[in-house]
């Protein structure tokens, strides 16, 4: 059976980790904007600008972010 027109996800959601051991679960990141030779790297870019947004917003400082992982993927 075909998928339905439009089924496709627009976004893609990640794991995110930081240095300080903390994890966010399930952010949204733009499909259009992954693959390609970067693979999830630009994925790293938006989820720190959406940190910045959330720092500036909560007045703390934004953390370092350690590792990126695809909900529903396998960890490597």
């Amino acid at each position: 059976m075909a998928a339905k027109p439009g089924s496709k996800s627009a976004f893609v959601l990640f794991d995110v980790f930081y240095e300080d051991g903390s994890r966010r679960s399930n952010r949204k990141v733009p499909a259009e904007i992954l693959g390609g030779l970067d693979g999830d790297e630009p994925a790293r870019k938006v989820i720190q600008e959406q940190d910045n947004e959330i720092a500036k917003a909560s007045g703390k400082a934004p953390l370092a972010i350690s590792q990126l992982v695809r909900v529903g993927a396998k960890k490597k």
